[in-house]
Protein backbone atom coordinates (compact mmCIF):
# COMPACT_ATOMS: atom_id res chain seq x y z
CA UNK A 1 0.00 0.00 0.00
CA UNK A 2 0.94 3.25 -1.22
CA UNK A 3 0.73 6.56 1.50
CA UNK A 4 -0.77 9.34 0.14
CA UNK A 5 0.66 12.68 -0.37
CA UNK A 6 -1.91 14.09 2.39
CA UNK A 7 -0.51 11.58 4.67
CA UNK A 8 3.35 11.94 4.27
CA UNK A 9 3.09 15.22 5.15
CA UNK A 10 4.43 16.05 8.76
CA UNK A 11 2.38 18.68 10.71
CA UNK A 12 2.58 22.17 11.43
CA UNK A 13 4.48 23.09 14.56
CA UNK A 14 4.44 26.38 16.38
CA UNK A 15 7.04 28.34 13.67
CA UNK A 16 4.69 27.72 11.13
CA UNK A 17 2.11 30.15 12.71
CA UNK A 18 4.63 32.73 13.53
CA UNK A 19 5.81 32.33 9.28
CA UNK A 20 2.02 32.87 8.37
CA UNK A 21 2.16 36.34 9.68
CA UNK A 22 5.31 37.00 8.27
CA UNK A 23 3.52 38.43 5.07
CA UNK A 24 1.10 40.32 6.91
CA UNK A 25 3.54 42.05 8.74
CA UNK A 26 5.69 43.21 5.71
CA UNK A 27 2.42 44.54 3.92
CA UNK A 28 1.81 46.67 7.19
CA UNK A 29 5.46 47.56 6.79
CA UNK A 30 5.28 48.34 3.34
CA UNK A 31 2.10 50.16 3.24
CA UNK A 32 3.25 52.39 6.58
CA UNK A 33 6.63 53.95 4.38
CA UNK A 34 4.53 54.15 1.29
CA UNK A 35 1.61 55.97 2.06
CA UNK A 36 0.63 56.11 5.59
CA UNK A 37 4.18 58.72 7.01
CA UNK A 38 4.51 60.34 3.69
CA UNK A 39 0.55 61.94 3.93
CA UNK A 40 1.48 62.79 7.46
CA UNK A 41 4.18 64.70 6.45
CA UNK A 42 2.00 66.33 4.10
CA UNK A 43 -0.31 67.04 6.88
CA UNK A 44 1.95 68.43 9.01
CA UNK A 45 3.62 70.96 6.25
CA UNK A 46 0.28 72.06 5.47
CA UNK A 47 -0.90 72.78 9.26
CA UNK A 48 3.01 74.71 9.12
CA UNK A 49 2.01 76.53 6.23
CA UNK A 50 -1.42 77.73 7.65
CA UNK A 51 -0.41 78.58 11.03
CA UNK A 52 2.18 80.86 8.82
CA UNK A 53 -0.04 82.82 7.05
CA UNK A 54 -0.28 86.55 7.43
CA UNK A 55 -1.41 90.03 6.33
CA UNK A 56 -0.28 90.72 2.99
CA UNK A 57 0.12 87.32 1.93
CA UNK A 58 -1.45 85.77 -1.34
CA UNK A 59 -3.54 82.43 -1.23
CA UNK A 60 -5.13 79.77 -3.21
CA UNK A 61 -8.27 78.13 -1.18
CA UNK A 62 -9.32 74.69 -1.76
CA UNK A 63 -11.84 75.94 -4.39
CA UNK A 64 -9.43 77.53 -6.13
CA UNK A 65 -10.02 81.31 -5.39
CA UNK A 66 -6.61 83.65 -5.41
CA UNK A 67 -6.66 86.46 -3.46
CA UNK A 68 -4.69 88.51 -0.48
CA UNK A 69 -5.01 88.29 3.24
CA UNK A 70 -6.50 91.40 4.72
CA UNK A 71 -6.86 90.64 7.99
CA UNK A 72 -6.08 86.88 9.95
CA UNK A 73 -9.03 86.50 13.06
CA UNK A 74 -7.93 84.46 16.04
CA UNK A 75 -10.79 82.05 15.46
CA UNK A 76 -9.22 80.08 12.57
CA UNK A 77 -10.34 82.35 9.68
CA UNK A 78 -8.84 84.74 7.66
CA UNK A 79 -10.39 87.34 5.41
CA UNK A 80 -9.11 87.44 2.06
CA UNK A 81 -9.89 90.23 -0.85
CA UNK A 82 -10.61 89.01 -3.51
CA UNK A 83 -10.73 92.13 -5.69
CA UNK A 84 -10.76 95.98 -5.22
CA UNK A 85 -13.24 95.93 -2.04
CA UNK A 86 -14.65 91.87 -2.05
CA UNK A 87 -13.90 90.36 0.60
CA UNK A 88 -14.89 87.16 2.02
CA UNK A 89 -13.97 85.25 5.49
CA UNK A 90 -12.15 81.46 4.71
CA UNK A 91 -11.25 79.06 7.11
CA UNK A 92 -7.71 78.83 7.33
CA UNK A 93 -7.62 74.96 6.81
CA UNK A 94 -8.93 75.13 3.71
CA UNK A 95 -6.14 77.54 2.68
CA UNK A 96 -4.65 74.69 -0.34
CA UNK A 97 -1.24 77.35 -1.04
CA UNK A 98 0.45 80.63 -0.15
CA UNK A 99 1.65 81.38 -2.99
CA UNK A 100 3.89 84.92 -2.30
CA UNK A 101 4.93 85.91 1.32
CA UNK A 102 5.06 89.04 2.67
CA UNK A 103 8.19 90.30 5.01
CA UNK A 104 7.19 90.39 8.40
CA UNK A 105 5.80 93.94 9.98
CA UNK A 106 8.47 95.24 12.04
CA UNK A 107 7.55 96.20 16.10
Amino acid sequence: MFATPAYAQAAGGAGSAFASFVPLILIFAIMYFLLIRPQQKKVKEHQKMVEAVRRGDQVVTAGGLVGKVSKVRDDGEVEVELGEGMRVRVIKSTLAQVRSKTEPAES
